[in-house]
Formats: structure tokens, C-alpha cells, sequence
């Protein structure tokens, strides 16, 4: 066991077995994207799956061949049909936009400067961009920046694994989770990672049975409702 995983063991007996049964994270920083390309990517797959996204993607960047991504500034000269037809919709033609005019402009920094600011200054910041979230400048502190105590509690992989590793009836609301989550800092990145193993786990039969659930908000699953005309 490496020693941040054995740091997250020693706070948590819970967090203790789940490193045991997942093994080493395998989380690792993508520094060689530009802030540009990781938000652009996000934007491309957001609410497609990861095929029909890496395909309008990968149109998108031979728009500009033979660069290997296109730079901020390209996307002026490229018509909204053009983007049209590899696939983007209305909304994100316009997302794109406006990410290309905030990076021109600085509000999105460069990767030099995005290395040397605080986690909440580049949430707030990068949510400045139409159709960037706080959950994607997470994931972007999170898997680009290598960013060690980002604990995304919105995040429903992250919801769910809690839920299961630690024997919840109901899912965890977002500030309870936070909030017990707060334990576990300055490590709050590899914890994440954990929770989202805790699913896999889960589905493998390999999770850990929890030894007894903690005192932590919770939302009950709603009953599903009845179809009219059936008793």
C-alpha cells in the first residue's frame, strides 16, 4: 500500500477495506491537454454516450487536419453549418464559442498560469464558460491537474459507491456527504476514485460487507408511480 492510500486507511476503517479490495489508484493527470481541449472534450461528450461523443469529437478535429486539436482562435473561421455536420447540436456549437472567446480573452488560463491557482479559483473562473459546470472543472482539477483534495459530493458515482461501502439504505445526500466527507481531506481526490471502485465492486460481488452504516443524510428512493388504469 502506497502512502496516500495508507493515509486514507489510517482516517477511515471503511475507506480501509475498500483500498484493500480495489487495489492501488490508477488515477493519473493528463497534463499534456490544454485547458482548451479537456473543456472542449467535455462539452463534446456531455449527455451523449462515449461512442456517439468520440465520434463527433474526432469529425470535429479533422475539421482542422493536420493539427492534432484545433486552437481557440481557428473556430472563428468556421461556420456554424460546419460544426452542424459533425454532429454538434445548437447548444453546444454555441458553448464551443464561447469557451474559444473566454480562452482568447483569459478568462480560461492558460496551462502555465491553470497550474499555479487554487481549486476554487479555477472552478470559478472556468464556470464563467456557457455549458461548464463545477462538476466538469472537478473532474478537469481532478484527472488533467492531478489535483490531490477535490471531493466532487454532486457526483452520482461518488453518491452511489458511499451508499454501498458504508451500507446506506438511501442515497447520501450532497452536503451530508460533504460534510462526512470532510474526514477524509486532504485526500479528498482518492477518495472519490474509491467510491467510484466501491460500484464496481459492488457489481463484481468483490465489495467489502459493511460493519455498520454511519449517522449521514440520506434521500429515500421515491415509489415509482402506477401507469393509469392499473391497480
Amino acid at each position: 500500500m502506497r502512502r496516500r492510500e495508507r493515509a486514507l486507511a489510517d482516517i477511515d476503517p471503511v475507506m480501509s477495506r475498500l483500498i484493500k479490495a480495489a487495489g492501488p489508484c490508477t488515477l493519473h493527470e493528463r497534463v499534456e491537454r490544454s485547458p482548451f481541449e479537456s473543456l472542449a472534450t467535455s462539452i463534446a461528450y456531455q449527455q451523449l454516450n462515449g461512442t456517439a461523443a468520440s465520434r463527433i469529437l474526432g469529425r470535429f478535429v479533422a475539421l482542422y487536419a493536420p493539427l492534432p486539436f484545433p486552437e481557440p482562435a481557428a473556430l472563428a473561421g468556421t461556420s456554424d453549418e460546419q460544426l452542424r455536420a459533425v454532429g454538434f447540436s445548437f447548444a453546444k456549437v454555441r458553448a464551443l464559442r464561447d469557451l474559444a472567446d473566454k480562452v482568447l480573452q483569459g478568462v480560461v488560463p492558460p496551462r502555465d498560469e491553470l497550474h499555479t491557482l487554487e481549486d476554487e479559483i479555477i472552478v470559478e473562473r472556468l464556470t464563467q464558460v456557457r455549458g461548464i459546470g463545477r462538476w466538469t472543472v472537478q473532474m478537469m482539477l481532478m484527472t488533467q491537474l492531478g489535483r490531490p483534495n477535490v471531493f466532487p459530493a454532486d457526483d452520482f458515482g461518488v453518491r452511489n459507491g458511499f451508499r454501498l461501502a458504508y451500507g446506506l439504505k438511501g442515497m447520501p445526500t450532497p452536503r451530508a456527504l460533504a460534510a462526512f466527507g470532510a474526514r477524509w481531506q486532504p485526500h479528498g481526490s482518492l477518495a472519490a476514485w474509491y467510491l467510484w471502485r466501491a460500484v464496481d465492486l459492488a457489481r463484481e460481488g468483490k465489495l467489502p460487507r459493511p460493519t455498520r452504516a454511519p449517522r449521514v443524510a440520506t434521500v429515500k428512493v421515491a415509489p415509482k408511480k402506477k401507469a393509469k388504469g392499473k391497480k
